[in-house]
């Protein structure tokens, strides 16, 4: 980035909004586009404190031109509310499909020191981004894993998303077809059965799995009979919403919803 780069970037973090407004006048706005690209590249980062919300005060690296909700703490609310109001002190937050790390980030300030946090993120780029911002703020307990979480262990097939879709390359999934699509890699998988045996069991689960949330929990049919913990689960698909929800209750939860998308189950 040049000497202009990072007063661009924050400028693009803060004015996103109107920025994309100003591109999409004719002639004028393909000429900024240009200007604005050399300048700040499409994958350029900076480093940020969180400045509203229970993660305010945080550091976290963004996109300058897609994290101005991070940047203001105001993704998902109700499941950084939930967060809030269920983590305490010492328990243990597993987050599976962590991405850059936000809600691990939160999840280690409210468990502290002494809890622990163990988050998935099967993405290479964005595991390594994951690592970088837990290691900024010297979340020493929380452990980042750079796998995804399945019904079983084993190796399979990890669709990295098309940045043109996904500046942020949020939506990577694996990926069953016959025919691999691009960007696709093999991935280390892991069941939570499996991972709990050696580590310790959560006491709540942040699941964003981009469609493998029946999967997921089918592999953690133990860890949910023993431990119960308590659970929030985005659904990607109305099927995938009423399937989990009545698995999940048939281990004993009640389930809420948190939003249009999300779930939250605790113990009844």
């Amino acid at each position: 980035m040049s000497e202009s780069g990072p007063r661009l970037a924050n400028a693009f973090l803060r004015y996103s909004t109107a920025f994309n407004r100003f591109c999409n006048i004719p002639t004028l706005g393909s000429l900024f586009q240009l200007t604005n690209s050399a300048v700040v590249g499409n994958d350029s980062l900076l480093w940020v404190q969180i400045e509203h919300g229970p993660a305010a005060g945080l550091w976290i690296s963004l996109n300058p031109r897609t994290g101005k909700s991070v940047l203001l703490g105001e993704g998902e609310p109700r499941v950084q509310q939930a967060l809030a109001e269920y983590l305490r002190p010492q328990m243990v937050f597993y987050d599976l499909g962590a991405n850059i790390g936000f809600f691990s980030l939160l999840a280690s300030r409210l468990v502290g020191a002494e809890g622990h946090v163990f988050s998935f993120e099967p993405d290479p780029i964005l595991f390594l981004r994951l690592r970088q911002n837990l290691e900024h703020n010297g979340f020493r307990q929380a452990v980042a894993e750079e796998r995804a979480v399945w019904n079983k262990s084993a190796t399979l097939p990890f669709t990295c998303a098309d940045t043109s879709q996904s500046p942020d390359r949020a939506l990577g999934h694996l990926s069953l077809e016959p025919t691999e699509p691009p960007n696709t890699t093999q991935v280390a998988c892991v069941s939570l059965d499996d991972y709990c045996t050696s580590h310790p069991a959560p006491d709540f689960i942040r699941c964003d799995v981009q469609g493998a949330e029946c999967e997921v929990f089918q592999g953690a049919t133990n860890t949910l009979r023993q431990w119960h913990p308590i659970i929030v689960c985005e659904m990607h698909s109305m099927e995938n919403h009423f399937a989990l929800t009545r698995f999940f209750l048939d281990f004993g939860y009640t389930c809420y919803a948190l939003g249009v998308n999300y779930v939250l189950a605790v113990l009844a």
